[in-house]
């Protein structure tokens, strides 16, 4: 009807409708654990509760809580309503800051200009694979490994090829292999330690391999650490970039998984250019950053807290929580004829295989 009150013709039923499908990114994307956890309604056992085991969500069962300070840290910055308007799309300077002092070791200094906030870390792997590739190029991802790298990645027309990673050897990649997938077309290493879902740690030598393979083949390396320093008694975590001279590093971690708050959807890129060649990814990784207003300004209000104010006694009664859980399911697993359990060594998974692989 129009403003003066008259019927508008109905269009014809065979109007054409222009466009008349989704996009190609849209039809290219595709997320296999979503669609399976998503659209999971099977009850195999009506009078027994499912057991989710699909996802690496601390929350779920209720064991496992963020710290007190940190919800009073999230609840201060509600209430001093300084954080309800727009932030930078990059992130608020101060929470930048945050996380560059929390991030900086002896070996690697960070700045706020090194770091992008993120909506979580997810979103920070997209940006950097959006950033380093073209369509028709590839990057390397780990095998077993997180499906949403291939998700992401293919939904832009950029080909994954993946490494091996070796089961009989507590889940390291195969370097050899890792060699021969690199082809003309591509322009970097993704790698993921500790490990989803392998739960594997890698040592300090096996990552200066990793770096030497990058460095000869003039690649850069995506760093997926969102379980970084989340590792079992007699490990110890290594950050990739603090191990690189010479090969830039784009390192991807958040507040989910450690400080146990997955849905509060924080993460952020680390940008590691140890010899200045990352000029234009950083222009890069600003201007994909500005399709969006990034995170919730409320939870970057409270992050320079969040990074400073949690006790190590309380990371360290996680990982006990979770290392006696991995040895318990291992046990029991153990017993299963026909599968083989192999223990992680951190971060929150177990592969269970078959006798295929032994």
């Amino acid at each position: 009807m129009n403003l003066e009150g008259e019927k508008m013709p109905t269009p014809p039923l065979d109007m054409d409708w222009s466009p008349s499908g989704a996009s190609l990114l849209a039809s290219r994307t595709h997320n296999p654990i979503r669609t399976v956890v998503e659209g999971c309604k099977l009850k195999p056992c009506p009078g027994k509760p499912m057991i989710a085991l699909s996802l690496g969500d601390p929350t779920v069962f209720g064991n496992l809580n963020p710290h007190e300070e940190v919800i009073c840290n999230v609840i201060e910055s509600l209430k001093s309503s300084k954080f309800n308007g727009y932030g930078p799309s990059t992130g608020l300077e101060e929470a930048r800051i945050a996380v560059a002092d929390y991030s900086s070791t002896k070996n690697v200094q960070y700045n706020s200009k090194d770091i992008i906030l993120t909506n979580g870390s997810s979103a920070a792997i997209d940006y950097c694979i959006t950033c380093l590739a073209n369509p028709g190029q590839n990057i390397l991802i780990p095998f077993p490994g997180f499906p949403l790298y291939r998700t992401l990645a293919e939904s832009l027309g950029i080909k994954t090829k993946p490494y091996n990673l070796m089961p009989t050897k507590s889940w390291v990649i195969d370097l050899n292999h890792l060699r021969s997938q690199i082809d003309e077309n591509t322009v970097a290493i993704l790698i993921n330690n500790p490990s989803n879902p392998c739960g594997s740690v890698f040592s300090y030598q096996h990552l200066k391999d990793i770096l030497q393979i990058a460095r000869t083949h003039h690649l850069p390396i995506i760093a997926d650490e969102i379980y970084e320093n989340m590792v079992f008694r007699g490990q110890e975590f290594f950050p990739i970039a603090d191990l690189s001279e010479d090969v830039p590093i784009l390192t991807c971690s958040g507040l989910s998984k450690r400080f146990l708050v997955p849905g509060w959807r924080v993460g952020w890129i680390k940008i590691h250019d140890p010899i200045g060649v990352f000029t234009e990814i950083r222009k890069g990784l600003v201007s994909i950053s500005q399709k969006t207003l990034g995170c919730s300004t409320i939870i970057q209000g409270a992050l320079p807290r969040i990074l400073t104010g949690v006790p190590q006694a309380y990371f360290d009664g996680v990982m006990d929580t979770i290392e006696k859980t991995a040895k318990l399911a291992h046990s029991l697993i153990n017993e299963v004829k026909g599968l083989y359990p192999i223990m992680p060594q951190g971060a929150m998974y177990m592969m269970v295989m078959n006798g295929f692989y032994f």
